[in-house]
């Protein structure tokens, strides 16, 4: 399992050109990825969404420009530089962002209120979590009842494409990582987390297991990222 200093410790590092990285790295494809996540959030129609792992923030304000401006945003993460960037681009906004705010927490310890969202959102910030069981739970106990969890995170791609996307994954990323953010160390962690994570069936069981009902998942770019989603429902 991750170990939260380290973890920590890395995002800070790369906080300053962790966006600018990603871009790279994905190809531009990210932005698609956020836009099938707002999209599936939109269907909900939550009052309220808490963005776990929000990290500079791009989720969250993919979040307020898809949802309506009365829906309540709140982009939570345990590393302050990263949440540092994101109140830099929302102030950079002259108040287009007004809906979202920005706090630091733990996801394996909330500093929430039992059934306080309608919505959780987590993209790619599962892997890094040191306890993914407990982390979910947390998850499960600040929703309300009948609240939905979103979970965009990379996974296993199609068993064909395996062997390109690890060479890419191995050798490629963490070079290209190391020019954009002169970490390279930081980014051979991501890479490794990426490639031990679980597949889409597995993180489907661990919804269950967590307590949520109707777990499923919506594999997408060849299988390399996966949107799951489930639901809060009365025992």
């Amino acid at each position: 399992m991750p170990d939260p200093v380290a973890v920590n410790s890395m995002f800070s590092r790369i906080a300053r050109r962790y966006d600018l990285a990603n871009r790279l790295l994905s190809g531009g494809i990210d932005l698609w990825w956020r836009r099938c996540l707002v999209k599936s959030v939109g269907r909900t129609q939550p009052a309220d969404v808490l963005d776990l792992a929000t990290g500079s923030g791009d989720v969250a304000f993919a979040l307020s420009r898809g949802l309506p401006t009365s829906t309540a945003i709140v982009g939570m993460d345990f590393c302050q530089p990263m949440l540092d960037e994101a109140e830099i681009k929302k102030a950079a906004t002259s108040g287009a962002f007004a809906n979202v705010v920005f706090r630091q927490g733990d996801g394996l310890d909330l500093p929430l209120p039992d059934a306080s969202f309608d919505a959780v959102t987590v993209s790619f910030g599962l892997r890094n979590m040191a306890d993914r069981g407990r982390a979910l739970r947390e998850m499960r106990r600040v929703l309300r009842q009948g609240g939905h969890l979103f979970v965009l995170e990379f996974s296993q791609p199609y068993r064909w494409f395996r062997p390109f996307y690890f060479f890419y994954l191995r050798h490629l990323l963490p070079w290209v990582a190391g020019l954009v953010t002169g970490d390279r160390g930081a980014y051979d962690y991501l890479c490794g987390s990426v490639e031990s994570f679980p597949t889409h069936e597995a993180l489907t069981q661990e919804l269950a297991a967590a307590g949520f009902s109707a777990p499923r998942a919506d594999r997408l770019t060849l299988g390399i990222v996966a949107l799951h989603q489930a639901q809060v429902l009365p025992a």
